[in-house]
């Protein structure tokens, strides 16, 4: 993998995590629920695997 990936996947990872947080706290939990979600989705895929037909 690309250190540059990694360090934009972490970056887009914490935003949706600290937003999802103050979300939370503010009493919009469905936001919330969806950004913690977006979180978990985008620490997880691999975008820089390459595909073969």
């Amino acid at each position: 993998m690309n250190k540059s990936s990694n360090l934009y996947r972490d970056i887009v990872t914490g935003i949706f995590f600290t937003t999802g947080v103050f979300g939370f706290m503010s009493g919009e939990f469905i936001l919330s629920t969806m950004l913690f979600g977006a979180a978990t989705i985008s620490s997880n895929l691999d975008f820089t695997g390459s595909f073969k037909a």
